[in-house]
């Protein structure tokens, strides 16, 4: 592949150069993966073209998930960052990187949410808003969604077999876990950890993902309807408007019969 950046470096000079142009602001969409292969970019990028903040989709930190969206692992990203500071300085500017992350892609397990939130933690990242994955037509990734397979190579008997978080309960599991922060999502967070024994990252530690629950937290504690994660029952797949959102069987009205002023139902 070719990653010298030297035509769209001249692209942006030249869209600086246009009459009443006073500035031109990249904020997403940059294949830093690419990027670093041709630091100049980078450099050109920082000086000119970033307005403060510079958005960026490492979307994962394990390896999982990163393959079958065909993503480099974490080692491009911390090179992109570590240029891009080092030529925000030279510049003279205070500019920061904002990485979106995903939740519950295929090839995602439990334990590599919990890795993506230690991660997250250990470099102080709060997300606000957090994605789950939805599957949408023509993606690879809704091919694995719904086959349970790996369709970057021949699928066949032997094809590779692909995790896939189903159900509400997970789903809800790997989005709170981008927001480990969350006091809302404490309570599911140390049920999963619980289960998967992992029972050490609850604490006050530093190394700890969520702190222990108060008293007041365990007596106020309301189990986690059970309904869609009950033993020997399929998880079902998460409803879109390319998956049959809206097309569910209506709920019939029960039609009651009239009561009279004594509020005796049917005649006496």
């Amino acid at each position: 592949m070719d990653t010298n950046h030297e035509p769209i470096i001249q692209l942006y000079r030249r869209a600086r150069a246009l009459k009443g142009v006073k500035k031109v602001l990249i904020a997403s969409a940059v294949r830093y993966d690419l990027a670093v292969e041709d630091p100049r970019y980078i450099k050109e990028l920082a000086e000119y073209h970033v307005g403060g903040y510079l958005k960026i989709a490492p979307e994962h930190t394990e390896q999982g998930p990163l393959s079958k969206m065909m993503k480099p692992g974490m080692g491009s990203y911390h090179r992109f960052k570590e240029l891009f500071d080092t030529y925000s300085r030279q510049a003279g500017k205070e500019q920061y990187l904002i990485p979106y992350f995903i939740a519950a892609h295929p090839g995602t397990r439990d334990e590599d949410m919990v890795n993506l939130a230690l991660w997250l933690k250990k470099n102080r990242f709060r997300l606000d808003q957090v994605q789950n994955f939805d599957p949408s037509p023509l993606a690879s990734s809704t091919t694995m969604y719904y086959s349970g397979k790996n369709p970057l190579s021949k699928v066949d008997y032997h094809s590779e077999e692909v995790v896939v978080p189903r159900g509400d309960r997970q789903r809800r599991l790997h989005k709170a876990l981008l927001r480990y922060h969350d006091p809302a999502n404490w309570a599911l967070i140390r049920e999963a950890l619980t289960a998967m024994g992992m029972k050490h990252l609850i604490g006050n530690r530093r190394e700890c993902l969520v702190p222990v629950a108060t008293v007041d937290e365990r007596r106020n504690a309301k189990p986690y309807n059970k309904r869609n994660t009950e033993q020997g029952k399929t998880a079902q797949p998460a409803l879109t408007r390319f998956t049959g959102e809206g097309r569910r069987p209506a709920v019939k009205k029960r039609v009651g019969k009239a009561s009279n002023k004594q509020g005796q139902t049917g005649k006496r």
